[in-house]
């Protein structure tokens, strides 16, 4: 598998984020979620780029983007979003989140009013009560987890990542997924990140999602173990602008697990 790199790099207010383009026409963004990077569209960047300009960026402290000892979470991921709208000088993009890329994107849209031509949400964060006992574990012992071996580090991410995959999942793509993890920093960035998560960021939003207007497609992987398709109903239920689409054999990295199908229901829903 050739190794995936992106090529530019914007420095945010608060560190360095890596982000590539391709295509032309109408702009769309994608946006990933936790633990990912945007090695996980390349299944879906070569289709959308016939038709849009396609960004896609890494979230700060992850993938190829700057992994800073400071805040990296949900509450500062939406204003890197926010400037890399205003550097890129897009307005009304058509954007696609993935997990806490989705969270991202509604945050982005409804705390700091960037508006967006229509959303595509996939297996997002957004409904509470949500995050795993591993999480809470992560929030209470970072310090002891910083500190276990490589070896064992490396073994515990790579199990981490292939849960979220229905189908299984092979080699090469679980090194590339879990390659940004690995060493020091990578270390500490992934542990940083998961103690960082609160539900807190999408209490925030929740109470807001009534007053979404734009089209919104909630696309969920029924086999998902992380966030369980339900969630998906309710957050369908409270935004009332929206379709929701099932997507069977697809566990929560749908675009992993089912790239073609993912793919048509993107396409359908944006007339192509």
């Amino acid at each position: 598998m050739e190794s995936f790199q992106l090529t530019k790099e914007f420095s945010s207010s608060y560190g360095k984020v890596s982000y590539d383009s391709n295509g032309e026409g109408p702009p769309l963004i994608l946006v990933h979620g936790t633990p990912w990077s945007s090695f996980n569209w390349r299944h879906i960047i070569p289709a959308l780029s016939q038709w849009f300009t396609v960004y896609y960026y890494d979230l700060l402290g992850y993938g190829q983007s700057e992994k800073p000892d400071g805040d990296v979470s949900l509450g500062v991921q939406n204003k890197v979003f926010s400037e890399l709208l205003n550097y890129w000088g897009l307005q009304k993009p058509i954007v696609i989140g993935h997990d806490f890329g989705g969270t991202t994107i509604l945050r982005t849209h409804l705390l700091d009013k960037q508006e967006f031509e229509k959303i595509i949400l996939i297996d997002p964060v957004a409904v509470a009560p949500w995050g795993s006992s591993f999480f809470s574990h992560v929030n209470e012992y970072e310090t002891a987890f910083q500190g276990i071996p490589e070896y064992i580090h490396k073994a515990i991410v790579s199990t981490y990542v292939q849960g979220a995959k229905y189908n299984s999942m092979d080699k090469e793509t679980v090194e590339e997924i879990i390659n940004p993890w690995l060493g020091t920093t990578g270390k500490r960035a992934f542990y940083r990140q998961i103690a960082q998560a609160s539900q807190k960021y999408t209490d925030d939003i929740e109470p807001l999602y009534g007053k979404i207007t734009r089209p919104v497609l909630i696309i969920w992987g029924e086999r998902d173990s992380w966030i369980p398709i339900e969630k998906g109903v309710e957050l369908h239920k409270q935004i009332k602008s929206s379709k929701f689409v099932p997507i069977n054999n697809a566990g929560h990295l749908v675009q992993e697990d089912q790239p073609t199908i993912l793919l048509t229901h993107i396409l359908k829903f944006l007339a192509i």
